[in-house]
């Protein structure tokens, strides 16, 4: 449950497959016919006017695809022209791991040689492959030692997606040496649907279970010396101390040093450390502690192409913010000290030591917006309009840039914007001709009062194209629902395409919302899947006073967590919700991964109490409502076993639910026909007076 996200968690986190077609019922139920009439043009409904545009190196002119056509835009005439054929986009083969794995080989900088792993050691060759050599041959089976490879967790949570790393100039290569013998693995089937099947073993660490001892080496390739680096102070490895996971490497432009990221079990305490490749003696650049919860893991760092400054940003003051160091670990200043969220980092201009930087100091914490600061801190300017959502593509010399700008009912623009923040050029507006012909009716968003009594929170209604507010609607909250995500967003949203069933689709963030400080997202610390669903709840029951909301017809869906939020708000609010659909669902954390788990609930040891009340298996009895649940055969993310332990327990509470399977699926969910068929048939009044 990577909590990258965004988005991007968004992203996401649960890559929703749908495993089959089209279900039979589907197309007798009510909705149906509706839902095949406006669901299919919900797409091209609205002709976007956001302009991707690519700057010309002299920042003239830059140029972009607008109708099929190639655009150059001159910054001195205000004016477009046509600049021949669109360029052919390269095509780029897929060459990205599997989910939480790593590459099993890396090329030198100057494509002369090849690193890589096998049976578990590390070798070099030449790029061609010719002249092969091992540079570790202790790794094997017995022993569990393996060299250049890390772990399916370490790949999910730590986005490690490699385990090796060449220097700048190619004459040294990093890389891991993990030990599995003494962690627990998980034994997944595959290839169920064959006449034999096959099983994939891995070291997969739990709540509250060992973790794998980690170590990093360089081989220099001149003097064929291996170094084993100290990076935990002359200190052996400690499961809990300080060096437990290690983690987004990376070296100095110089070479000279390698630098990673240490963390302690609990990840609320990280450090920044640079280690010597010859000496393998390491030290400490920046220590970052947050005691109350947890560390972020994978800070922000920008390297400048002095070589001897960095960016990095903190959450040390309660809030996301810049800081100026030296590579040595000497503090330069700080160059935001804002009481919100700075976002990311879009351009260093060193030469007039400037800062553009994108932050949530809109009118709401979704709305981004470009700042401009020098690198000292001093002149931080906001350099777009409060009201919208904003992404921006600066000009090289960086006086002008190019703005999208869009809310969540107002359909995205593109303008031309001067170094002050004065719009010197339309550009481009989105044409919702289409979208009004359909009758489609924007996004709501609504906001509410946390179960806390204080703090103001926001959800999202979506409605049919032919909404009567004189009806009644059954209603479905789709959540993703984990720690540091977004529900409510502010680029413009189309209307749910399940509102054509006659449904009114919901989405609702509580205290787990991303960008709004770390003593807000602290609240769910320890208490992971209750803080949050006790707010949606709030969201829910802030719109039973509507005359058009069904309050005794609500449904709820997800994947991932969003499986654990279907099950845990039906379970625990049957009075609220009264159907839900579960797919690939955490039903106990002990039965996740540690890296993620303990980082937002503490460990075993410290929390049991809290690991106690959240699970679903002690509440099976409390089922009042419908519920199917789903899940792949083959999830080596969120293991059957959470699944199979929710259906025993329910067995053994006398409670009968639906349960659909993927076989050979992986983190999956249950085919959007099949899911409203299963709403329909519970939530749908005419539907179920015409059954019985």
């Amino acid at each position: 449950m990577k909590n990258k996200f965004f988005l991007t968690m968004a992203a996401a986190l649960a890559t929703t497959i749908s495993v089959s077609q089209a279900q039979d019922k589907l197309k007798s139920m009510p909705g149906y016919e509706q839902y095949q009439k406006i669901a299919p043009q919900l797409r091209s409904a609205v002709k976007p006017g956001s302009l991707n545009v690519t700057w010309a190196e002299d920042s003239k002119s830059f140029e972009y695809v607008e109708s099929g056509k190639l655009q150059s835009f001159s910054v001195k005439t205000k004016k477009a022209t046509e600049a021949g054929e669109i360029p052919k986009p390269e095509r780029r083969a897929w060459n990205r791991p599997a989910r939480g794995r790593q590459f099993d080989s890396a090329e030198s900088p100057d494509g002369k040689y090849k690193a890589f792993t096998k049976d578990r050691n590390m070798f070099l060759s030449n790029a061609d492959g010719s002249n092969v050599i091992a540079i570790t041959t202790d790794g094997n089976e017995e022993n569990q030692i393996k060299y250049g490879i890390a772990t399916w967790v370490y790949g999910e949570e730590l986005s490690q997606n490699t385990a090796m790393w060449w220097s700048p100039d190619g004459s040294k290569i990093a890389f891991y040496r993990f030990d599995e013998k003494d962690v627990k693995k998980y034994y997944v089937l595959l290839n169920q649907l064959e006449l034999y099947d096959s099983l994939e073993v891995e070291a997969y660490p739990k709540v509250g279970e060992p973790n794998l001892p980690v170590d990093l080496m360089v081989y220099d390739l001149a003097t064929k010396k291996m170094t084993e680096l100290d990076i935990r102070d002359g200190k052996p490895y400690s499961d809990g101390d300080l060096g437990t996971y290690i983690y987004d490497l990376s070296w100095t432009p110089d070479g000279k040093e390698l630098l990673f990221h240490s963390t302690n079990r609990r990840q609320n305490i990280l450090e920044l450390r640079a280690a010597n490749p010859e000496t393998g003696k390491s030290r400490t650049v920046i220590r970052e502690e947050w005691l109350p919860s947890f560390v972020e893991n994978s800070p922000e760092m920008k390297v400048l192409e002095d070589g001897e400054h960095f960016i990095w940003a903190s959450e040390r003051s309660g809030f996301n913010n810049y800081y100026l160091y030296n590579f040595d670990g000497t503090l330069v200043n700080a160059i935001t000290t804002h009481p919100f969220e700075v976002s990311n980092i879009v351009k260093v201009d060193e030469d007039a030591e400037l800062l553009y930087y994108m932050a949530r100091s809109g009118d709401n914490h979704m709305l981004m917006q470009l700042h401009r600061v020098n690198l000292d801190g001093t002149k931080d300017t906001r350099l777009t309009d409060p009201a919208y959502l904003h992404s921006v593509t600066i000009s090289p010399d960086g006086k002008y840039f190019v703005d999208i700008a869009q809310t969540h009912d107002v359909a995205p623009f593109t303008n031309l914007v001067d170094a002050k923040g004065k719009v010197v050029a339309e550009l481009a507006k989105s044409d919702m001709s289409k979208f009004e012909e359909l009758g489609l009716k924007k996004v709501e968003v609504f906001t509410f009062t946390s179960k806390d009594g204080v703090t103001e929170l926001h959800g999202m209604i979506h409605f049919p194209s032919d909404f009567d507010p004189s009806k009644k609607y059954p209603v479905i909250l789709s959540n993703y629902g984990g720690p540091a995500t977004n529900a409510f967003r502010e680029n413009f949203t189309l209307p749910d395409p399940l509102t054509e069933y006659g449904f009114l689709v919901l989405n609702i963030d509580g205290r787990n919302v991303k960008g709004r400080g770390k003593k807000l997202l602290d609240q769910l610390y320890g208490n992971l899947g209750l803080v949050e669903m006790d707010d949606f709840a709030e969201g829910i029951k802030s719109l039973h006073d509507r005359p058009y909301f069904d309050k005794d017809r609500v449904g709820v869906y997800g994947t991932s967590y969003g499986g654990t939020t279907a099950a845990s708000m039906l379970l625990r609010f049957p009075e609220l919700v009264h159907a839900a659909v579960a797919n690939s669902s955490v039903t106990d954390w002990r039965l996740y991964d540690n890296i993620y788990t303990e980082r937002f609930m503490s460990t075993l040891d410290n929390n049991e109490e809290g690991y106690n009340r959240f699970s679903l298996m002690n509440k099976a009895d409390q089922l009042q409502g419908e519920l199917l649940i789903f899940f792949g055969t083959a999830d080596n993310n969120v293991h059957p076993s959470n699944s199979l332990m929710l259906i025993k327990a329910f067995q053994d509470a006398g409670k009968s639910i639906e349960v659909q399977i993927a076989p050979d699926g992986g983190h999956t969910a249950l085919n959007r026909d099949r899911m409203m068929e299963f709403f329909i048939k519970h939530l749908v009044t005419d539907y179920k007076k015409v059954v019985r």
